[in-house]
């Protein structure tokens, strides 16, 4: 149950555009794609994602911890330095540093500035805005693969 107001005005003339490109998206399959290839990056570590659902991929995003160890995963497979993050983030403030480490590390391993989403466009469990999440992580896909990395699910 969300305790924020409902949007009105300009807000939500952009928060149902935002809707609309995320629904786009889905029709692609791409936050199916997406879930796909986390859950077979990261092989065993830690529960997968059971849906691609954007509540479900909100849900299992929301505290940063998969997206550093996917990062993780990532930097490995490059030769590249690994982030720390809180593996525990229980409260908003952890899950937003784990969010912002995942950023910068996504930052220096070639993601487009432009491609990258707010830390709050995960954490406040919005539909429209969590298209921006899942533009980020299909660009990451796009890039690892250009760089080789090999998972179970071979290309994303």
């Amino acid at each position: 149950m969300s305790v924020r107001a409902k949007r009105a005005g300009d807000a939500f003339d952009v928060e149902r555009k935002l809707e609309k490109r995320y629904e786009q998206e889905d029709e692609l399959g791409t936050p199916l794609r997406i879930v796909q290839w986390i859950n077979s990056a990261l092989n065993g570590v830690g529960e997968p994602c059971q849906s691609a659902e954007w509540q479900a991929i909100q849900q299992y995003l929301k505290d940063g911890v998969v997206l550093c160890r996917l990062m993780n995963r990532l930097l490995e497979d490059a030769g590249m330095p690994k982030i720390t993050f809180r593996p525990k983030a229980k409260i908003v403030f952890v899950a937003l540093a784990n969010i912002e480490k995942f950023l910068v590390a996504s930052r220096e391993y070639g993601v487009p500035e432009m491609s990258l989403f707010e830390p709050t466009d995960l954490v406040e469990g919005r539909k429209g805005p969590l298209v921006h999440v899942v533009d980020c992580l299909d660009r990451l896909g796009s890039l690892a693969n250009a760089r080789g990395f090999q998972s179970p699910v071979t290309k994303y």
